[in-house]
Formats: structure tokens, sequence, C-alpha cells
């Protein structure tokens, strides 16, 4: 984890770079990382790289899974409500959620914060976000950079990317290509939007001129801590049912919503039949597409509605899936059944409700 550190203190420091500020942000941020520690990572005296060794001993055929990914203009909000201790959280999700459905376990992250000014307490609130974001994911935080970019933003800005490595046995990669017909759907709840579809959250936000700081009785807080709820992550979970019963696929449903996402890890030939009497939508999609006066169709091709995983699985172990996630206290349920079809995910009738 390091900062931009290169230059003369005295001119760097005119030019709008505080190495010190950097420096102490360094600091801040090591009690963070050292809760994400793997016994893998091998220890780099001169800090600019991260190491980790790979145990190939507990692997056959050992394929390594990378994703990179950020948290798009959901960092708007946050700083316009100046709570930055959650938005590393949503990062890590982004990553890891993506490697497990491959059916890899995430086993490191790198961070890159890019910022106008360094203001190390900020900083250091956004690294033990995804320090616990990486704790939850069970994967290690090996490091990052930190940059100060005065003149390119604004000192309050920042903006976030992360990129994860995972690994999978090479005869157990999941995909479309293992999905078969009569495999059972399950949805794992989603703890709000997320990270994506924050360009709209916005918009409606300012053209209905609605107040983040107001309470919303119906949404059980205020409407900015609300949208800054953190992502779920899955990862672990995936990994626990990956072990448990026989998955096919899973599908993390981010940016272009259930449908589409969904689609991606479906065969030519076979469809996935989804059920919208399954579950209720959260609060906070009826909130927005109401004050937004946005349509089903729309909010379906934004947001997740409400799931943000997806798993397929044998049809003889949907209940025992069930099951593993409950015991890990995973929201889910039998949301439709895979059929002869085109190879597109098909939503079907009315959502329950809340």
């Amino acid at each position: 984890m390091t900062a931009d550190s290169t230059g003369a203190t005295g001119a760097y420091a005119a030019a709008g770079v505080d190495i010190a500020a950097g420096e102490r942000a360094v600091d801040l941020m090591k009690r963070h990382v050292a809760r994400t520690r793997r016994p893998e990572q091998v220890t780099d005296a001169s800090g600019f790289a991260g190491l980790f060794r790979l145990d190939t001993a507990k692997y056959k055929d050992p394929v390594l899974a990378t994703s990179t990914d950020g948290v798009g203009t959901k960092v708007m909000l946050a700083q316009q409500l100046d709570k930055h201790d959650t938005i590393g959280i949503d990062l890590v999700a982004m990553v890891v959620d993506d490697l497990v459905v491959s059916g890899a376990e995430p086993l490191f992250m790198t961070d890159y914060i890019a910022t106008g000014a360094v203001v190390p307490e900020r900083i250091a609130e956004i690294v033990g976000g995804i320090a616990e974001g990486c704790h939850q994911a069970g994967c290690a935080l090996i490091g990052g950079e930190t940059a100060e970019h005065p003149g390119a933003m604004a000192p309050e800005e920042y903006d976030l990317a992360g990129a994860g490595t995972g690994v999978v046995e090479g005869d157990a990669i999941l995909g479309p290509d293992r999905v078969r017909e009569g495999d059972v759907v399950i949805a794992m709840g989603a703890s709000g939007p997320h990270s994506n579809g924050y360009s709209l959250v916005r918009h409606i936000v300012d053209s209905a001129d609605l107040d983040l700081h107001a309470e919303v009785p119906e949404l059980g807080g205020r409407l900015g801590e609300v949208l800054l709820t953190p992502t779920r992550v899955y990862a672990k979970d995936c990994v626990a049912l990956t072990a448990a019963v026989e998955v096919h696929a899973y599908s993390h449903i981010t940016g272009g919503g259930l449908e589409a996402n969904l689609s991606r890890s479906l065969p030519e030939g076979l469809d996935a039949e989804l059920d919208r009497s399954t579950w209720a939508p959260l609060p906070v999609f009826a909130h927005l597409a109401e004050r937004g006066g946005v349509s089903r169709q729309d909010m379906e091709a934004t947001f997740n509605m409400g799931v943000g995983m997806v798993a397929i699985v044998a049809a003889s172990d949907a209940e025992r899936a069930l099951g593993v996630l409950a015991e890990r206290e995973v929201p889910a349920w039998h949301l439709g059944t895979v059929k002869n079809g085109t190879g597109r995910a098909v939503l079907h009738g009315d959502y329950r409700r809340a």
C-alpha cells in the first residue's frame, strides 16, 4: 500500500502534492490491511509489490482467475454525504463476486485510489472499508496505490478501482457448458442497489429534489444512508456452496439487471424461466421508481431488484443448496427452472407485495 511519493518535497508541495499526508495515510492504513492477511502472503521489505505464494500442492490443475472493477458513481454519493467507511466494501464485492462466478476462490486483491488531495483520515476510512470487504471475502489485501491528482480532481474527490486474483481447479470451472435442462435457479438476496445504477439514482435524486438526509420511514432510515448500504459480499458463501452441492453456474447480478446477467450464464438452447412472485423487491427500488417515474422495464434493466447473485444447481441438490445458504444466513429462494429455449433468462408474473 503506497502513496505517490516522487519528486522534491518543496516543489511537489507547491504543485499540490502533500507527501507527508501520503505517508501518514499509509501508516493509518496498516492496521486495516493487517486484518486481511493470509498465510500464503510473503513479506516484501521494499513495499513495491505484493507477494503471494500459491500452494500448488493443494491443486491438481490450478487455473488463475482475475477480475478488475470499480465502484462507479456511488463514490459521488459517499463524497456528498462525507461517509467513506463502506465504499471500499462495494469495491471488493464487485471484484471478488465476479471471480467466484467461474468457481474460483478469491486469494488476494490490490486497490487503487486517486484523489485530488490526500486527507489521511479519509484515505484510511476508505481502505478500512476495502479491508473489511476482503475480510468478508476471505482474501488478502496485498498492495495498492494512493495517488494525489491536484488539478485533475477537486480536493474532496476520489475514485476507486481494484483487481483480484483467484484460483480454481481446471476441471471445476463453472459456466454455461455445465447447465442442464431441469436445473434449479436459486436467488441470493441483495442488500440494496449494490454498486450499479447510481447514475440513474443520482438523476432521480436531483430531478425529484430528494433530500439525502431526510428520514424515509418506509426505508427504515435516511435516504442517503440507505443508498450507501454496502454491497453484500457473496464470495465465501459461493465457495462454500460449490463445495457442498452440485453447482453448475453462477451469475453476479450487476449493471444490466437480472435477465441480462443471468443470460450470460446460459448455453444456447436453454432458458431460465424466472418467477417474479417468488420475492418482493426491496423498498428502496419502489421508492426510486415512484420518485423518478421509472418503468418496471427500465428498473429491471438497470438494478438488481433485490437479487444480487444467482446459482444454477442440479435439481437433486436444490433443497440442500437452500439449506447451506440458510445456515450461512444468506437470504435465498427458488427463483426458477432451466428449460428448453434460446439461451435467455426470462422473468414472468408480478412481484410479491412487501
